[in-house]
């Protein structure tokens, strides 16, 4: 899997473990009517139709570790947060894969612009990501 693949893995499949939770008494509820059958197909689709706040899970994350560094802003912070290789040469393989070129490999410039590509990519793909973390 790929490094970005990796991420969004981490991010997104973190969201549904929270929403069982948050399910568990609606359903409880609905079960006692009929409608608990169209429930159950709601899940499956509920991931690709609404989209994750990035932000939540990650600082949800972030307060289970007790800190998470400054994974708003530090692309190192972030890998870190998730468990994943932050070293020169997995940011190098993740510039790589989202065609980022700004700067020296290692460098705090190419790291900002890997940053931001970061976030506008798991925008692309389903994430709910604030502008001021986009930008």
């Amino acid at each position: 899997m790929s490094l970005f693949g990796s991420i969004m893995s981490k991010i997104f499949n973190r969201k549904p473990a929270a929403k069982p939770q948050a399910q568990a008494a609606p359903q409880a509820q609905a079960a006692a009517p009929k409608p608990a059958a169209p429930a159950q197909p709601a899940p499956a689709p509920a991931q690709p139709a609404q989209p994750v706040d990035v932000e939540a899970v990650l600082a949800g994350m972030a307060a289970e570790k007790g800190g998470g560094g400054n994974w708003r802003t530090s692309i190192v912070d972030l890998l870190k947060l998730l468990d994943l290789d932050s070293s020169l040469s997995a940011r190098k393989e993740l510039a790589e894969e989202l065609g980022v070129s700004a700067g020296e490999h290692g460098s705090a410039e190419q790291n900002i612009a890997l940053q931001k590509a970061v976030w506008r990519k798991l925008a692309e793909n389903g994430g709910r990501v604030p502008a001021s973390l986009r930008d």
